[in-house]
């Protein structure tokens, strides 16, 4: 179907974002110019704030706009332990649950051979400094993901740390609250076998 030239980089522009498809992207753009004015403005600026004021903690890799961000600065956190995470975004998710207190390590992605990523492309080299300039943690959370390749993360991440004497644990995975053990696929069974717990 024909658009006029400027409505066809819109879509393509949506398009750019994960998860949108060309429907979605359509419908996006039609709602963006039915949209006040006022409103775009408002949305085009904060997206230009955040591309140009955002950055990642050099401490940590959190996003922030001050360097260290306010988790790395605050002296009242847990410096005995940091909870390793794949992506930011996990972090907000992590904060939001309001019980850790510890600090985080975020590796802006996870080991994954068939698309080109190894240690290299992650913030772990980093994280193996921290450990060695901090003598007083005691504890590595591993909080990656339940896949394949989060697993494998987890368990080079653990190889690495082990020999220092650390404690490294993993986050629990297995059966949501109200699911079903029959619609459940074998690996999310297994890990709720292995991460049982005592009544």
């Amino acid at each position: 179907m024909y658009y006029p030239e400027s409505f066809s980089q819109l879509i393509d522009s949506y398009l750019k974002l994960p998860g949108i498809g060309q429907k979605t992207a359509t419908r996006l753009a039609f709602f963006t110019i039915n949209m006040r004015d006022e409103d775009v403005s408002t949305f085009a600026k904060a997206l230009l704030s955040s591309k140009r004021n955002l950055i990642f903690c050099t401490i940590c890799g959190n996003l922030t706009e001050d360097d260290p961000c306010s988790i790395c600065q605050d002296k009242q956190r847990d410096n005995t332990t940091i909870l390793v995470v794949e992506q930011p975004k996990d972090v907000l998710a992590l904060e939001n649950m309001k019980e850790y207190h510890g600090r985080y390590h975020v590796l802006h992605g996870i080991l994954s051979p068939m698309e080109g990523t190894g240690p290299d492309e992650l913030n772990i080299s980093s994280l193996i400094t921290r450990l060695q300039k901090n003598t007083n943690i005691q504890e590595v959370i591993i909080a990656t993901n339940a896949t394949t390749e989060g697993e494998a993360t987890a368990m080079y991440l653990s190889k690495l740390i082990k020999p220092a004497g650390i404690k490294v644990t993993r986050l629990a995975h297995g059966l949501s609250i109200g699911s079903d053990i029959d619609y459940t696929d074998e690996v999310t069974l297994l890990k709720a076998v292995e991460g049982r717990r005592e009544l």
